[in-house]
């Protein structure tokens, strides 16, 4: 990869939700990708016999973030199937979601893989027939593990 002087932009990305006849396909069109992030808690431990006063730091428990989808609505049963498998208990119903950022001319940078994902929480924004605005939806996805790949 060359080194750049200046950071990608944040409009160029893909999403691709991992389900369908060809789960290597893009099923993106998302406006928006919100909540990526993963955390390490720490514990602090001590022996009572140490000879020091001070804690040892300890590697915890791995815990990643929800991520919220928006885009406007194109197809709403598409994503309600995959509530659907969730609400009926499924055993195939978690999946394997990747975001991948691309660069100005389309070309994948980086890619955010959200791993044993599964939809929380869908929600339709606001019907107004006096607006001009898309009808919008959001879907809230809970993951297990987040991996990072620089492309």
């Amino acid at each position: 990869m060359a080194d750049r002087d200046r950071p990608y932009m944040q409009f160029n990305f893909l999403v691709n939700l991992g389900g369908g006849a060809d789960p290597g396909s893009i099923q993106g069109g998302f406006q928006e990708v919100t909540g990526l992030s993963t955390e390490i808690a720490q514990q602090d431990y001590r022996v009572g016999n140490a000879p020091h006063n001070n804690v040892i730091k300890l590697t915890g428990l791995n815990k990643a973030a929800d991520v919220t989808f928006k885009r406007g609505i194109i197809n709403p049963t598409a994503l309600f199937d995959w509530i659907n498998q969730v609400r009926e208990g499924e055993t195939n119903s978690r999946r394997t979601i990747t975001v991948e950022l691309q660069s100005e001319d389309h070309r994948t940078v980086a890619r955010w893989t959200l791993n044993e994902a599964r939809p929380l929480k869908y929600t339709l924004g606001g019907l107004n027939a006096k607006g001009n605005d898309a009808a919008m939806e959001e879907l809230v996805i809970a993951y297990e593990r987040l991996a990072v790949e620089r492309v």
